[in-house]
């Protein structure tokens, strides 16, 4: 019989793996890439790639398509017709989301971080509305400092700000490391979504998978400045 022992204590996040992950995380605004993404339901599956460095209009194109699903087409369209549909690929201010402290369960290998979301700049009325309301948890590898995992969980329905009431949400991320420059990027990403309104039920349920990337940034000029930066970071430490 095996016992798995666990040790449960608070860390600031900015020092040690827990500020070396969240670097990970931090592309700059230059980096872009390319990718393709299966995205599927139940009832639906599509395929589709992304080139910034393609005409605008060719940038985001539909490769395979099986099955019926409205939901999963409008959920899709809505991310191709972002001016940066690759800006999902980067996690979204997640050392400010993650606030000063949190919650660690050393698993060993494995590091299991409790959190309340704070709020970042990027969020609207409804994001924090929402993430109050939500169990986040994550996890890390500490000994390279890498993100593996980011989850959103919703314990009970409530009331939503504007009437109805949510119901179920389960929101998950799953992280890599990119080789080139180190970079944490978010390989996949699941959302299970349902909301009641009067006389109307609202749901989401996908899952987009990216089953590859290219990396790059915008200019040479731009990747050197990069470079630079990171080769003077490794100094001062």
């Amino acid at each position: 019989m095996s016992v798995l022992l666990s040790l449960a204590f608070p860390l600031m996040t900015g020092a040690g793996p827990m500020d070396q992950a969240l670097r990970a995380t931090e592309a700059p605004d230059a980096l872009r890439a390319a990718f393709t993404v299966e995205m599927t339901s139940r009832k639906a599956k599509r395929t589709f790639t992304f080139d910034p460095r393609a005409p605008k209009a060719q940038r985001w194109q539909l490769v395979s398509a099986r099955g019926e699903d409205s939901d999963l087409d409008q959920a899709a369209a809505a991310w191709g017709a972002e001016i940066a549909p690759d800006g999902r690929l980067f996690p979204d201010d997640l050392r400010a989301s993650l606030g000063a402290r949190v919650f660690v369960d050393d698993l060993g290998g494995a590091w299991r971080l409790k959190f309340q979301h704070a709020p970042s700049a990027n969020d609207d009325a409804l994001d924090v509305w929402a993430t109050q309301r939500l169990q986040a948890e994550a996890w890390l590898e500490p000994l390279h400092g890498s993100f593996l995992r980011i989850d959103y969980t919703l314990p009970r329905p409530v009331r939503g700000p504007k009437g109805g009431r949510l119901t179920k949400f389960e929101q998950s991320y799953l992280l890599e490391s990119e080789p080139e420059w180190g970079l944490t990027y978010i390989s996949q990403f699941a959302l299970e979504f349902e909301a009641k309104a009067p006389f109307r039920t609202i749901r989401q349920n996908y899952k987009a998978v990216i089953t590859e990337a290219t990396f790059f940034f915008a200019s040479s000029e731009l990747e050197q400045e990069f470079v630079s930066a990171q080769l003077s970071d490794v100094s001062r430490r």
